[in-house]
């Protein structure tokens, strides 16, 4: 009899975690890929591109909330240049580089499949400048500069199966010296 209670009691064990992770199919690491368009501001001028990169997080279910952090890498293809700024050969190009992101998100459990979450964290982005002065070159520079800033946002995260998810977002990120960006993505992952 008690070979039977040990066995029965050593299953339910066992099972724990796999009937943990049917009720909480948003807890875990994650690996995503992002795409989507890109809108940086720069002193009121925007213009646009395309957004790439890849995030890392971690979340934990709590009955129907959401909790997790994230880390995120993209690059962006967003450029502008205007020409005859002060002569008329001249060009003047801008240009949203790399941005590193670090935050959190919260959200919550809608069916089985569903998690809308809202996100807000840290955010430094990388922004060019050029300019070539249409002759000589003697007045030519180029520049980077590093611009730290905040980023709010909100998405849709739909589990396509146990392991794999999509989601599409929309960010808003306020940096320093008047440069914003809207973004709108999509992005398909893995949860681990």
């Amino acid at each position: 009899m008690s070979k039977y209670l040990l066995v029965a009691l050593l299953a339910g064990v066992a099972a724990t975690p796999a009937v943990a992770q049917d009720r909480a199919p948003f807890t875990g690491a994650r690996v995503e890929g992002l795409i989507g368009y890109d809108s940086p501001r720069v002193q009121g001028d925007s213009f646009g591109g395309v957004v790439y990169g890849a995030r890392v997080g971690y979340d934990f279910q709590s009955g129907g909330a959401v909790f997790g952090v994230d880390g995120e890498v993209t690059d962006s293809s967003a450029d502008t240049c205007i020409g005859g700024v002060n002569v008329p050969a001249d060009t003047l190009c801008a240009r949203a580089k790399r941005d590193l992101y670090v935050g959190g998100r919260i959200g919550a459990v809608v069916g089985d499949r569903a998690l809308i979450y809202g996100l807000a964290g840290y955010t430094n982005g990388r922004f060019g400048l050029a300019y070539d002065d249409g002759g000589t070159g003697a007045n030519d520079f180029r520049i980077a500069q590093n611009l730290d800033g905040v980023r709010v946002g909100a998405g849709l995260q739909y589990a396509i199966s146990r392991n794999a998810f999509v989601n599409a977002e929309y960010r808003y990120s306020n940096y320093e010296n008047g440069v914003s960006r809207h973004q709108v993505l999509g992005g398909f992952g893995v949860r681990f």
